[in-house]
């Protein structure tokens, strides 16, 4: 995203430092005080609330696992869809897994009123202190800043607070890119909230909770494929003119919902005008892109990677 757009979002000047006044002199030879990882603000709103959930209530209706944090969450963009569940009185049951990754896990998530069918919704849940993340992030996190030097030292050393903050940073981030991208037009699904490091998003897949086959699963005859192909091109070059790059495009992360190509993944978006290395990470996604369609038997001329790189180029201004 481009650089201004993370000062709208920034995760670290939400509450003005205060220093306390009466806080007791240390002597000399007195130790310093020690210090465990902390928590992110989002994350500790979080955290209470389900705490107080657990003293307040013995049982929740249908057997669910909490209340809707539809109240305490950053809400997707408007228009919303009519399917969103927005009542306070609704209960969230998580109905499994559906995929694991390196920097997240994503659960079936059944959100609805006591007694209803309720809607189906994809949570995404980033992890953190307890794994070695985002081995890759130096090169995405580039352009994008902080204020305060005390979040960026805890970053660069990754410390457990400075993993927390990257977690949520990237998760910021994500629901940042999809609310700009989804109030476009472009096939993201909807980001219904964000509450921490927890994202919920629009499921796609089935009624029964089958999801969207992954590009990578399907098998599509050569017009399905050259459709397909084109679909994608689209989506590239609608990033490209906000000045935006997936920054890890493969067919592992495009989903294939009904005949619609669908984008997914997006927590290291990159703003190929802030970010020094912006055109390869256009060029990268074009030839992670292309190699899938190339091994599938859809040929250079009619993928012509040089020329659409070259109009992404031009069409995030770079040019």
């Amino acid at each position: 995203m481009r650089q201004h757009d993370f000062d709208d979002f920034d995760l670290f000047d939400q509450q003005p430092s205060r220093r306390r006044t009466s806080r007791r002199a240390r002597f000399d030879d007195e130790p310093e005080p020690t210090r465990g990882g902390r928590l992110t603000e989002g994350e500790r709103v979080r955290l209470a609330k389900l705490r107080d959930d657990a003293y307040t209530e013995t049982q929740l209706p249908d057997g669910a696992d909490r209340w809707s944090t539809w109240d305490d969450a950053e809400h997707g963009p408007l228009p919303r869809p009519d399917w969103v569940v927005t009542e306070l009185a609704a209960v969230d049951t998580d109905l499994g897994v559906l995929k694991t990754g390196k920097e997240a896990d994503v659960h079936l998530l059944r959100r609805g009123l006591p007694g209803t069918d309720g809607v189906l919704l994809a949570a995404k849940r980033y992890r953190s202190d307890e794994h070695k993340l985002f081995h890759r992030d130096a090169g995405y996190l580039e352009g994008r800043r902080m204020r305060r030097s005390r979040e960026m030292r805890a970053i660069e050393h990754r410390t457990s607070f400075g993993r927390n903050l990257i977690a949520e940073q990237w998760a910021v981030a994500e629901f940042a890119a999809l609310s700009r991208l989804w109030t476009l037009g472009a096939p993201v699904p909807y980001p219904v909230q964000r509450s921490g490091t927890e994202l919920l998003l629009e499921f796609l897949g089935e009624d029964d909770g089958t999801a969207a086959p992954r590009l990578a699963q399907v098998r599509p005859d050569p017009d399905e494929l050259k459709d397909l192909w084109f679909q994608a091109t689209a989506a590239l070059e609608l990033l490209a003119s906000e000045g935006l790059a997936h920054g890890d495009l493969s067919a592992y992360n495009l989903l294939v919902h009904r005949g619609r190509l669908m984008v997914i993944d997006l927590p290291q978006v990159v703003d190929v005008v802030a970010n020094p290395g912006g055109v390869e990470f256009l060029a990268r996604d074009v030839r992670n892109l292309a190699g899938w369609f190339h091994g599938r038997g859809l040929g250079e001329h009619v993928t012509n990677t040089g020329e659409l790189l070259a109009e992404l180029v031009s069409a995030a201004g770079l040019t």
